[in-house]
């Protein structure tokens, strides 16, 4: 579904991305993990088209997408939610929503029935302004919002971030639906091992721009792993 080779970005004159190699199959979730500052979030701003790659190249459903603005790399199937949600707060929930519908190739205004059933919660305050939401709802809004697209590849950075540990239990429980029941993959970064250990399949380590181990999930409980690539 994604081939990543070789890529490079960075902010001006400072190279973040320094040959990032990674392929994602159809219904995977892979975690992207690493210490802060090692470029995790910078990958998902160059697939994004957010932070334009200055070398290499990323595939998407056998299209070359390495020089798509963000808007095409939307429409072309690929959803996000940034770190931080990334929710419009002067916006109602349902409003938010109608807003992800905007990355669908024809125009729609009807919100997937499934989402709404999902996270009840949305359905509910459908009239409330998103900012008046707590995290764990925020979060719930964000993902949905993205998968208002349709998308074949939704990116996720830092989901767990600021939201109690009912909703991280609960958002890694739906990734799991999600690859059981849609032709979907996920790349999630994250540094929260509960959600990892519960919703991906495998993890990537980053170091210095590059991905530089990775494994199956169950790897992460080898205390080695850990101390070598996330330890301070």
């Amino acid at each position: 579904m994604l081939t990543i080779t070789d890529l490079k970005a960075g902010y001006g004159s400072a190279q973040i991305l320094n040959g990032v190699d990674l392929a994602v199959q159809p219904r995977e979730v892979v975690a992207i993990l690493g210490r802060n500052g090692v470029g995790k979030t910078t990958l998902m701003k160059a697939l994004m088209g957010i932070v334009p790659p200055t070398a290499g190249q990323v595939a998407f459903l056998g299209t070359d997408t390495t020089a798509f603005p963000t808007h095409r790399i939307a429409r072309a199937g690929i959803g996000y939610v940034p770190q931080g949600r990334g929710i419009f707060d002067k916006l109602t929930v349902e409003e938010n929503l109608l807003m992800g519908l905007r990355s669908l190739p024809e125009p729609s205004n009807v919100i997937p029935a499934y989402l709404l059933e999902r996270f009840p919660i949305l359905r509910e305050r459908r009239r409330q302004l998103a900012g008046t939401l707590s995290g764990g709802q925020k979060q719930q809004l964000a993902i949905s919002r993205a998968l208002c697209g349709n998308p074949k590849l939704l990116l996720l950075d830092e989901p767990s971030e600021g939201i109690q540990p009912n909703i991280v239990q609960d958002i890694g429980s739906f990734l799991r639906e999600l690859i059981a029941t849609r032709e979907i993959a996920v790349i999630v970064v994250e540094q929260n091992l509960t959600l990892v250990e519960l919703a991906a399949d495998r993890f990537c380590m980053m170091d210095k721009g590059r991905i530089v181990h990775g494994g199956p999930t169950v790897a992460l409980k080898d205390e080695a792993v850990l101390k070598e690539f996330l330890s301070v």
